[in-house]
């Protein structure tokens, strides 16, 4: 199969080649996805578990990519729950061959069904985005409706769909990113805006939660605008600054199966928008990855051509 892979830490993006690999195993309680679309984080490069496993072994040439939409063409022994032929999206190990490449081996668990009528390019763009929206509002910031929360990079992948998803809760959203972020975010359902170059941060008042995409001078100084009691989440790094009187949480998003399929419905029904910006096939890759480049909404790697996508879907 063609996979897009990386073998030397030190070359960046310019070390991510498309390459000849042997078609993937499928563990005990894995299914090997035929890839369609495939979504990637610019800064998994410099991530440990891209390039050794959980044991600290080199496994380059590694394979990355996190976020897949596909088929099931294969199951694993003990593999319960889907079926050949069947429509899937989720998450691929982090310290595994990832989803830019033709073929996937993934855990069952990672993956929730697919339907019909969501194609291929806006669900690659959900699983991570999606769940860590989810969990770091509501897992870890514990919004509830009425409250007030804070969303930094709104009209980014992570930070669009944290802005549906707590308004949808009932909660009251102050956006912030670059001035041409600002109807975009609002457009979402963001209540105001802060732009965070022309603006001063501390003028968007007292929150019940932060969350934060960002890290440094910003995360800092946003501890100081959680109300007592509140959160401040971040997923940039672990914070410098606990808000007094409150808590200051830092994660990594973790697959869910149920929570996916929730999102999946959500934006089936309309209840949650997508930005997907780019789309590019497989040997693009190494162009999408370059350093600076930043377009309007997710880019995402479609493996299979779309007129083709349907092919054993059910």
């Amino acid at each position: 199969m063609q996979a897009i892979t990386v073998r030397e830490r030190d070359a960046g993006a310019g070390g991510l080649t498309l390459t000849e690999l042997p078609h993937p195993h499928a563990a005990e309680n894995d299914v090997i996805v035929q890839v369609h679309a495939a979504g990637f984080t610019r800064g998994e490069l410099d991530w440990p578990a891209t390039w050794t496993d959980r044991a600290g072994r080199d496994r380059t040439p590694s394979v990355p990519g996190h976020e897949l939409s596909g088929v099931v063409v294969e199951l694993g022994y003990g593999t319960t729950g889907l079926t050949i032929g069947q429509r899937v999206v989720g998450m691929a190990d982090w310290a595994r061959d990832g989803s830019l490449a033709q073929y996937a081996a993934v855990e069952a668990r990672n993956l929730a069904p697919l339907p019909a009528d969501v194609d291929h390019t806006r669900a690659a763009a959900l699983p991570i985005s999606g769940l860590t929206a989810w969990q770091g509002l509501f897992d870890h910031g514990r919004l509830a409706a009425g409250q007030t929360v804070l969303v930094h990079g709104a009209a980014g992948a992570v930070g669009s769909i944290a802005v549906q998803l707590a308004r949808e809760a009932g909660a009251r959203v102050i956006a912030t990113g670059r001035s041409h972020d600002r109807e975009t975010a609002l457009g979402l359902g963001a209540e105001t805006f802060v732009d965070l170059q022309a603006d001063r941060l501390e003028d968007a008042g007292q929150v019940d939660v932060v969350f934060d995409v960002i890290g440094g001078d910003i995360a800092e100084r946003s501890a100081a605008l959680v109300r007592p009691g509140g959160t401040l989440v971040t997923i940039a790094a672990p914070p410098a600054v606990t808000p007094e009187g409150g808590r200051a949480v830092f994660f990594v998003v973790e697959p869910d199966r149920a929570r996916l399929a929730d999102l999946v419905q959500r934006v089936r029904d309309g209840r949650l928008t997508l930005l997907v910006g780019e789309v590019r096939p497989l040997e693009e890759t190494p162009a999408a990855f370059a350093p600076g480049r930043r377009g309007r909404g997710r880019t995402i790697i479609r493996v299979v051509p779309e007129d083709s996508s349907q092919a054993g879907a059910r």
